[in-house]
């Protein structure tokens, strides 16, 4: 297998259905993620967006199997490690939890109150056996806090003594802490103060330049994910329905949900903003426990027809690396 042309991440119809029990105690499920595929190459930064509930971060911590998949295909550099016929048994995950990581959307919550800064950064040192003695760890501890901007004396505080932004950069030294080569960030920026959001930002994106990472970006604020990612994949409801490079997804959209998102983004021209054609969708979000027949988009799309209604649109490359899964993308 030639590894130099083989995508760092691929999945092939994943899916992840959660199992709950309704108020009148049938069990129903979750479909949280419905039959995605598509691939993150070395060193790109892969944006994933959609609205709260779609399944962005279900599928981020699905890929790293944080929720076990309930069908499909996951391979890591060209290695198989979840299909349908062994449910990733036999699959040893301790490599791969080195290679991948994930920075979480809530710092306060991620980060163990009752642990030091150097307990959080260095637990993962000692889990993985990435160090040769107590100085080593510690000098280990210092450099990557240094490397987020943080310093050697905060290795004895505790995470409630830090601000959000400073938070979230503990979460990140602990993240890199194993020298990982992916890494999911969920939502890393929102939580935080529109002041401190650039600082996360640049520090990822001067990582990735310097550690050659590779990143899948979760976020649901479409300038950030423009400025960040090479291509973004748009979801909703479970479903991937568009997935381009990010210049092509802002200067020309193909799919209606993904024209309505980008009409909504705040313009800071208060003429050209009185001026944009905003698109108003109507309705609710579909519940992902009885989701709409054929296209989960059509309860709230513009130009609905009866096709739509019956099999949903197949996700296919309509313009060369521009994928669509709509029957209408030209009318």
């Amino acid at each position: 297998m030639n590894k130099e042309n083989t995508p760092l991440l691929k999945v092939e119809n994943l899916k992840k259905y959660f199992t709950i029990k309704s108020s009148w105690g049938k069990k129903v499920y979750v479909q949280a993620v419905e039959d995605i595929s598509f691939e993150i190459k070395k060193g790109e930064t892969f944006g994933l967006v959609g609205e709260s509930g779609c399944g962005k971060t279900t599928l981020g911590r699905t890929i790293l199997r944080l929720h076990e998949p309930t069908s499909g295909k996951i391979y890591y550099d060209g290695e198989l490690i979840f299909d349908d016929e062994n449910a990733g048994k036999g699959v040893d995950m301790m490599p791969y939890r080195r290679k991948m990581q994930i920075i979480f959307q809530d710092p306060s919550a991620s980060l163990n109150p009752r642990m030091t800064v150097g307990e959080i950064v260095g637990e993962a040192l000692d889990i993985h056996g990435l160090h040769q003695n107590g100085e080593d760890r510690r000098n280990r501890i210092n450099e990557l806090l240094e490397s987020v901007g943080l310093n050697s004396e905060h290795s004895n505080r505790y995470p409630h003594e830090f601000s959000g932004g400073q938070q979230q950069r503990i979460g990140i030294a602990r993240a890199l802490a194993v020298e990982p080569e992916f890494i999911v960030c969920d939502e890393p920026i929102s939580a935080l103060d529109v002041s401190i959001q650039s600082q996360i930002i640049n520090m990822l994106e001067d990582m990735q330049k310097e550690l050659g990472l590779t990143y899948l970006f979760i976020a649901h604020d479409l300038s950030v994910v423009k400025h960040i990612s090479d291509r973004i994949g748009v979801m909703y409801l479970g479903n991937m329905v568009e997935l381009v490079d990010s210049r092509t997804l802002y200067q020309n959209p193909l799919h209606p949900y993904t024209k309505t998102l980008l009409s909504a983004v705040p313009v800071p021209d208060p003429d050209v903003s009185r001026s944009a054609n905003r698109i108003m969708l109507e309705g609710e979000i579909p519940s992902a426990i009885t989701p709409p027949s054929g296209c989960r988009f059509h309860t709230r799309c513009p130009k609905v027809t009866d096709k739509c209604k019956g099999d949903p649109p197949p996700f296919e490359e309509v313009e060369p690396g521009h994928w669509v899964a709509c029957y209408h993308i030209y009318d």
